[in-house]
């Protein structure tokens, strides 16, 4: 696979570890289209697409019409390896499709909405809508993902992105040891917090259920959406990219640090 000169200065470790990420040939990575997830989401795929060490795929599920987002939609079309598909009923067999036998090494989870919402605000129908994209979408598509993973982790040994892994976009605010003290005055969102949490637990779940498949799960917090930087975007890649058995169900900052559940 060739290489493509990077536009990001990485630190020699950085560079070790993202050397790893061309290991996971095929990425998926899901996208509710907000403007948070949109930076984010973008961000990554143009490190990925542009960096030194390329996956040979990457898969992105929108949730919207490709043909509408128009900065995505001409990046990709300047790279053959990056396929756009709607979420939908065929999702999975389109997906497939792509993939064929090599089945999918890493599915990123970054759908995510916040629904800022007090004690005096919130509503049920408020914390419904948070958790049915923060929490129950990223269960679901895992699911429905699951024969993919399953058929690229049968193709390799030991653990991490470069045999089957699901990473989970999840938020310190989720963490329930975090919000207490001084620490729980700020960011009263009833619906936003709880759903993190509720991502943080699937992902635990998931990991017992996954481990004896030998694909690897773990949540992630990538940083805050307006902060997000070329240098945050390159440390998420490196805690990616380094993952292994030992960080099989964790929670982990995007520099590296463990997080409390």
């Amino acid at each position: 696979m060739s290489s493509k000169e990077t536009k990001f200065v990485f630190s020699h470790t950085v560079a070790r570890r993202v050397r790893h990420l061309n290991t996971a040939k095929i990425w998926l990575l899901q996208k509710k289209v907000t403007r948070a997830n949109r930076i984010l989401g973008l961000q990554l795929v143009k490190s990925l697409v542009t960096g030194r060490f390329p996956p040979g795929k990457i898969i992105l599920l929108l949730g919207i019409q490709p043909a509408s987002l128009t900065e995505l939609q001409g990046f990709v079309e300047e790279h053959q390896n990056i396929h756009m598909i709607k979420l939908g009923e065929r999702a999975a067999s389109e997906v497939e499709d792509v993939v064929q036998e090599d089945g999918l090494n890493c599915l990123i989870n970054n759908a995510g909405i916040n629904v800022v919402a007090n004690l005096d605000a919130v509503t049920a129908d408020k914390m419904l809508e948070n958790f049915h994209t923060n929490s129950v979408a990223p269960l679901m598509l895992t699911k429905a993902m699951l024969p993919l993973l399953n058929r690229a982790a049968a193709k390799g040994t030991s653990t991490g992105i470069h045999r089957a892994a699901v990473i989970n976009m999840s938020s310190l605010l989720g963490s329930e040891e975090l919000n207490w003290g001084e620490q729980s005055n700020s960011f009263k969102w009833y619906p936003y917090r709880a759903s993190k949490s509720a991502l943080n637990i699937i992902t635990r779940c998931l990991a017992v259920d996954l481990e004896e498949h030998g694909i690897l799960c773990m949540a992630l917090h990538p940083g805050w959406a307006p902060l997000i930087t070329e240098e945050s975007i390159a440390s998420v890649l490196n805690v990616i990219g380094g993952l292994s058995e030992r960080d099989h169900g964790s929670f982990l900052h995007y520099n590296g640090e463990e997080l409390p559940w």
